[in-house]
């Protein structure tokens, strides 16, 4: 399958458009003498805008160019694998996770009362903390993550290319998430497990958990499996901004870093 780009106007070919139009305009007035020729100027002069208009309109691209099926799997892959190391570069430090609002780890949904009467006691920092080695635990889980991710990758089909390229600003990374999520998570798990461990999260839940007093053993959160939970928090910031830079790649063309992706999303 050949995708062909559309066409795109040279400089010239404007030109001599331009040319043209004025010339039936200059016949079109000395041909008919009961019209006023400031009316027969004006309508031309409003042809030449209607044509710089559509000019305007045209698609950027040129139609001598013409991608094949290799190229846009490709094109897409290196997309994808430009943003995989995006998201690893900028999640796997120091504050990745916590300092970014977009994806820091919240107070687990289920664990939400205990933080609500910890917080309501003035105990705060217990929570801050568990939250903290939360966060941490995915940092430092994170750069184990970049070859598995990019393993995902290598599956794209041509067929699944096809409509990834014309499809929003994060296709590719919906594609990656709904075909290597299950993989994915799976893989990643036992990862984020020796970080949690690492971070101290059981043993800071622990200690939030002993802070509540008689009111956590109402609770019954003991077996609340929390590496489950950073698992799909550290994958969602992962894809997070994964999306975020096929977003620049399909928008910005300085984005666009190798030969592959000008070709690629240039015809896009």
């Amino acid at each position: 399958m050949i995708i062909q780009r559309k066409h795109r106007q040279t400089s010239w070919e404007i030109i001599v458009n331009i040319k043209t139009i004025l010339i039936i305009t200059l016949l079109a007035i000395t041909s008919n003498s009961n019209a006023s020729w400031l009316d027969k100027l004006t309508s031309g002069s409003d042809k030449i805008q209607e044509k710089l208009e559509s000019v305007k309109q045209t698609d950027t691209t040129d139609i001598k160019n013409t991608l094949s099926d290799k190229d846009i799997v490709a094109g897409l892959k290196e997309a994808l694998n430009q943003g995989a190391g995006y998201a690893v570069n900028n999640l796997g430090k120091a504050d990745g996770f916590l300092k970014n609002k977009d994806v820091k780890i919240p107070m687990p949904e289920k664990l939400g009362k205990a933080e609500s009467l910890l917080r309501k006691a003035g105990k705060d920092k217990y929570a801050d903390e568990f939250i903290t080695t939360m966060n941490r635990a995915a940092e430092s889980a994170v750069p184990l993550t970049i070859n598995i991710i990019k393993q995902a990758i290598t599956s794209m089909s041509i067929a699944d290319a096809k409509n990834i390229l014309q499809g929003p600003d994060d296709a590719a990374t919906q594609y990656l998430k709904k075909t290597g999520s299950k993989q994915l998570g799976s893989q990643i798990l036992p990862i984020v497990k020796k970080a949690t461990s690492k971070a101290g999260v059981t043993a800071t839940y622990k200690k939030m958990l002993s802070k509540l007093g008689m009111a956590g053993k109402y609770l019954n959160l003991d077996d609340y499996d929390i590496d489950t939970y950073i698992t799909q928090k550290t994958m969602a910031g992962l894809f997070n901004m994964i999306a975020k830079e096929e977003k620049k790649i399909r928008d910005n063309p300085l984005a666009r870093t190798t030969d592959i992706l000008k070709s690629v999303f240039g015809s896009n």
